[in-house]
């Protein structure tokens, strides 16, 4: 084969048998690239844009869960706020019963006082 090139080259010259390999070097390597590279990077492509769409339909999905959380929190947190509410009306109410009662106490002690001082005097003045 050396001798075939060197006749080549020899007849043809080294600029045209330069050119000519480096054709079919490149021709090679577009062969390779069309019949086995593209496929795959066809399919990877195809395969990318499924998993792009799976992460915007996790992204919906995690906004879509976190406004959820967030009106239950709201919630929750409107009703401990009522509960706590109804907790002080509750401490209140039974705040004012243990007022009314002692007024109440301190009437019946304040009739009772006025009715010993009336019988006193009564029966003092008899």
């Amino acid at each position: 084969m050396e001798g075939n090139v060197a006749d080549l080259i020899s007849r043809y010259g080294f600029p045209i048998i330069a050119s000519a390999g480096m054709g079919y070097i490149i021709y090679t390597i577009w062969i390779w690239a069309t019949v086995e590279v593209k496929p795959v990077i066809s399919e990877a492509n195809t395969v990318l844009i499924a998993l792009i769409d799976r992460i915007r339909m996790l992204d919906n999905d995690l906004i879509r869960l976190n406004q959820k959380l967030n009106i239950v929190l709201q919630l929750r947190g409107k009703e401990i706020e009522s509960e706590r509410h109804l907790e002080d009306v509750k401490t209140a109410a039974s705040a004012q019963k243990r007022e009314m009662e002692a007024a109440e106490q301190q009437r019946k002690a304040a009739k009772e006082l006025a009715g010993v001082n009336d019988h006193e005097a009564a029966g003092g003045n008899s």
